[in-house]
């Protein structure tokens, strides 16, 4: 083997989580991977809104016009699927969750983020995760428009998460004095989802 395929293979395994494996894309929700309904959400740009509520000084409504208006970032992350499959450098275009943030002003006593979705799926995160220049809004995925079954037209991307927190399909979010258990996390799946600590289940 030569010196620069041993770095890179070195390289893939300093940045693949604890028991993951690398695949060559993201697979499909409710076409190569079951979905949590029968049906994914068909929601059009035209038809497609976001609601931004609850501890902030200027709740927001955005059209499909709006979203589009925000200042536009890229940005390139590994995907990690706490069903132990990673996808390397996945290029997103959208707008930075703090770019949002910016706008509605969170009060001092807002210290969660509850993320509501048009298939009724619910996830949550600490404020604090949601600052960073790759967490974005995304609704583009290695330059073609977010397709339906990876969430489109647009879903929330969080890379240092397993992907149960970045929910497809976003339709609310909510900011909240107080934590609020999404969907797997209300079962088994344990609610800081850090990749890096294997921190899968609730019942390791």
């Amino acid at each position: 083997m030569s010196l620069f395929w041993r770095r890179k293979k070195d390289e893939d395994k300093t940045r693949l989580p604890p028991r993951q494996r690398w695949i060559d894309h993201i697979l499909g929700w409710g076409t190569e991977h079951p979905g949590i309904v029968p049906t994914l959400p068909d929601i059009s740009k035209d038809e497609w809104s976001l609601e931004i509520e609850g501890e902030v000084e200027k709740p927001l409504t955005m059209d499909w016009e709006g979203f589009m208006q925000l200042p536009q970032t890229t940005s390139v992350s590994d995907f990690h699927c706490v069903e132990t499959w990673s996808v390397k450098d996945q290029k997103w275009e959208g707008v930075l969750f703090k770019e949002i943030m910016s706008r509605v002003k969170p009060t001092s006593k807002a210290r969660y983020v509850i993320l509501e979705c048009y298939d009724g799926y619910s996830t949550s995160l600490p404020i604090d995760e949601l600052t960073g220049e790759d967490i974005i809004l995304a609704h583009r995925l290695n330059d073609e428009d977010l397709h339906q079954p990876l969430g489109g037209p647009m879903r929330l991307i969080v890379p240092h998460k397993y992907a149960y927190k970045s929910p497809m399909w976003l339709k609310k979010i909510i900011f909240d004095t107080r934590d609020k258990l999404g969907y797997w996390e209300r079962g088994i799946y344990s609610n800081t989802a850090d990749p890096w600590k294997n921190d899968r289940t609730r019942l390791r």
